[in-house]
């Protein structure tokens, strides 16, 4: 549950959070019982908090009365960091102008992987990503090139958890994971093969600035055309190197 639990005499600044944070990509728009149920905040004083947040327009209201995020908080989030964004963005375009498929920009967040920016078609495979949207690492090309490149201990760690399967090809098991990991590792790349979504396949690789990787690029394509994902590869990582590099250098320009 979103939010956390109901705590007595947790302070206003933690509730108004909660109830921020019981929306998320799979629930954009929710009632006043949905959000004092996923916040762990009690409904009368949803009820007070809610109208006050609604008067500031930092939540909202559609035609039917279910509670959205408003315009002010949408306009915060702007203020946000966007560098890698504005870096990545014409490389990210350039992929789908080569490719014409779906291609994602990803971050690792804790155990998953938070989508930034997206780029597809009327032609691109239909896929469950998101951008604001998070996904498990292991099933994913962006998360798994991701969680190849982490440190050991970490990886120790994922492995030692029950791994989600969204779909009979997704791989759970702690020392094939390892291993195809550690192929990753090696190639610089990875490859998914229907391991989140029946019919999709996927490449990625990672974006390296100073040794670290701050984040992934990936291309998905239909299963049906997944003997071209070698030769996506090449523009893969060049796209991601070139990314790094932008990256990587000093700008007044971009916050």
């Amino acid at each position: 549950m979103a939010g956390g639990s109901r705590e007595p005499g947790r302070s206003v600044t933690s509730r108004v959070l909660a109830i921020l944070d019981a929306f998320d990509a799979d629930h954009p728009q929710l009632t006043l019982t949905d959000i004092s149920r996923r916040s762990g905040v009690a409904l009368a004083t949803a009820h007070r908090l809610v109208r006050e947040l609604e008067a500031s327009q930092m939540l909202g209201r559609d035609g039917e009365g279910r509670l959205h995020i408003g315009r002010r908080l949408w306009e915060l989030g702007e203020l946000a960091p966007r560098r890698l964004l504005e870096v990545a963005h014409p490389w990210v375009q350039e992929l789908f102008v080569t490719t014409g498929e779906n291609v994602h920009l990803a971050v690792r967040d804790g155990m998953e992987v938070l989508y930034l920016h997206k780029v597809y078609g009327r032609r691109a495979v239909p896929i469950v990503s998101r951008i604001g949207g998070r996904l498990p690492m292991h099933p994913t090309g962006v998360g798994k090139v991701l969680l190849a490149y982490e440190a050991e201990w970490f990886i120790t760690s994922y492995l030692g958890r029950k791994l989600e399967r969204p779909t009979p090809h997704t791989i759970t098991e702690p020392g094939r994971l390892a291993r195809e990991l550690a192929a990753v590792r090696a190639q610089g790349y990875a490859f998914t093969h229907e391991e989140m979504t029946l019919g999709s396949c996927s490449a990625a690789a990672p974006i390296v600035v100073d040794g670290r990787p701050i984040a992934a690029v990936g291309v998905v394509v239909s299963s049906h055309r997944a003997r071209e994902l070698p030769r996506l590869v090449e523009p893969l990582l060049a796209g991601a190197r070139q990314i790094a590099r932008e990256y990587g250098r000093p700008s007044r320009t971009v916050p």
